[in-house]
């Protein structure tokens, strides 16, 4: 079971290593994760702390720093950031920015406002398990070289 949940991170983790280009041609992205990890002090007080999330396993807090940058050399309009959210995670969804799929990015929305067809041809609400992609709308407009940092958290099932 461990070595299938490391396989299975090893693939996730890699396509987080998947150059911004692939996903668009405009936004520079480097993507890190991490463990958060809490510890006790000598004097009783937690401590949060984050280490390179070169192993993972059930329960673990994983955070997802993205730096982003405008690399088109002009001002854009309205771009986003996508990304594929690891198998074997549930995002923490407490972002309002953040926009979710559960179709593989065919539609978009919070999480409330989503529904999956049920095996007898009904239609359910869709659950944070669920969900396949994640975007953020960055600003309106980004001047060229701008750059910015989005982060987000999820939890290893």
């Amino acid at each position: 079971m461990k070595i299938m949940m490391r396989a299975a991170m090893a693939v996730a983790m890699a396509a987080f290593i998947v150059p911004a280009s692939a996903m668009s041609p405009h936004i520079g992205l480097n993507t890190q994760m991490f463990v958060e990890q809490v510890a006790t002090d000598v004097n009783g007080r937690e401590r949060r702390m984050l280490r390179y999330a070169d192993r993972v396993q059930p329960g673990d807090r994983l955070i997802f720093v993205m730096d982003w940058r405008n690399e088109a050399g002009q001002r854009l309009s309205r771009p986003s950031l996508t990304r594929a959210v690891p198998r074997g995670t549930r995002l923490d969804l407490a972002d309002p920015r953040m926009m979710v799929s559960v179709d593989g990015g065919r539609r978009w929305g919070r999480i409330e406002q989503l529904w999956l067809p049920t095996p007898l041809g009904g239609v359910r609400r869709a659950l944070p398990d669920d969900v396949t992609h994640v975007r953020w709308q960055l600003p309106a407009s980004v001047p060229a070289g701008e750059s910015g940092r989005i982060s987000y958290r999820a939890i290893v099932r």
